[in-house]
């Protein structure tokens, strides 16, 4: 028996991070046993929220295929609880699961505006597009109490600073006083994912994230607003998700996206076998086919972490699926290039000493 129940969560389970030398733990079957007999059913999963106070909220990267340097993560963990997710294994480095510790043990950051000012006041900083939405989504469920997120924008746009987006929330419109202005001068680019228009599909697949209609919504109301919009279609699930790629293609298009990408789904470290227990719970039917076909795109594993590889997959299916794509985007009339953002408006800090114009 579990310990709590899993139902609205993405993963089916914990898993032990063995990549740090912890030791696998499990749960006593006796003292289980007894619990349910005493206590009855287990009990709803719930959320909680850790304050982390970090030195420093700038992220940097030099990966040859990822189109900025720089990120911001306001929070640790996501509450949406899509199982693909691959910053997963990112919760191990706190000695938690990436399974359900993941999606219901969540950090926050609430001094990341401040650091973010801090830093880009620096003498020496060269600005460029920082990226929010890489690990974990900015515009989670816990992002409508805390805000970090408005903050962080807030900052970006007094310094006239440039910055994209990445996310599955229709709330990124309560920030669109900050991101249309912002847009308007071409500081500011937001991507939308939609991964499946089923809600039965989107009901297991990323049980807390809006709805596939309203993040299609999300894009109308952004395009009319000025706003440059992407839409992405990731992840790319064989036999699960694939089979809507033009369907999507076609709604964010209608809804005013510009331009739009696709990436394959990705299984590092803990999340292949999570994304299996999901599989056997959801789809046991075709279970070995999804894996089979994962595996082929990926050199034979279940992940290819090689650079460039690793979003684009090998053989025949991801060729398929990279040509439906590239169609699907002609025919709707969507651009592949990337929105080129602006940074000859940067205005550092000017600290305690006021600007000398």
């Amino acid at each position: 028996m579990p310990v709590e129940s899993h139902k609205g969560r993405g993963a089916t389970r914990n898993t032990t991070p063995l990549r740090f030398g912890l030791q696998a733990r499990e749960m006593d079957g006796d003292w289980l046993d007894q619990r349910l007999e005493i206590d009855g059913p287990a009990p709803k999963r719930r959320t909680s929220v850790t304050i982390e106070k970090p030195r420093t909220i700038l992220t940097r990267n030099n990966s040859p295929d990822i189109g900025f340097d720089r990120s911001v993560n306001p929070y640790r963990g996501c509450e949406h609880g899509c199982i693909y997710c691959f910053a997963r294994p990112t919760h191990a480095y706190h000695d938690l699961s990436p399974g359900l510790d993941f999606e219901s043990k969540l950090f926050v950051k609430p001094d990341a505006a401040a650091l973010l000012h801090q830093t880009l006041g620096r003498k020496g900083y060269t600005p460029a597009p920082v990226a929010l939405g890489t690990n974990t989504d900015p515009y989670q469920p816990i992002d409508g109490r805390w805000q970090i997120t408005r903050e962080i924008l807030k900052v970006l746009w007094e310094l006239k600073h440039p910055f994209t987006i990445t996310t599955k929330s229709d709330r990124v419109l309560r920030d669109l006083d900050v991101i249309a202005p912002a847009a308007r001068l071409g500081l500011a680019a937001v991507a939308l994912s939609v991964t499946s228009l089923d809600p039965k599909v989107h009901a297991s697949l990323e049980p807390r994230a809006p709805a596939a209609r309203k993040r299609i919504a999300a894009i109308r109301q952004l395009a009319e607003a000025g706003v440059p919009v992407y839409l992405s279609v990731s992840p790319v699930i064989p036999h699960i998700t694939d089979h809507e790629m033009e369907a999507i293609v076609e709604a964010g298009a209608k809804a005013g996206a510009g331009n739009a990408f696709s990436l394959l789904v990705r299984l590092p470290h803990e999340v292949a076998p999570l994304f299996r227990d999901w599989l056997e719970a959801h789809y046991p039917e075709r279970a070995g086919k999804v894996m089979a076909t994962i595996r082929e795109m990926r050199g034979g594993r279940d992940n290819d972490p090689g650079f460039h590889s690793r979003l684009t997959g090998k053989g025949v299916w991801a060729q398929l699926f990279r040509k439906r794509f590239d169609k699907a985007c002609r025919d709707h009339g969507l651009g592949r290039e990337k929105f080129k953002l602006r940074t000859d408006l940067f205005e550092p800090p000017s600290g305690d000493q006021l600007r000398l114009f």
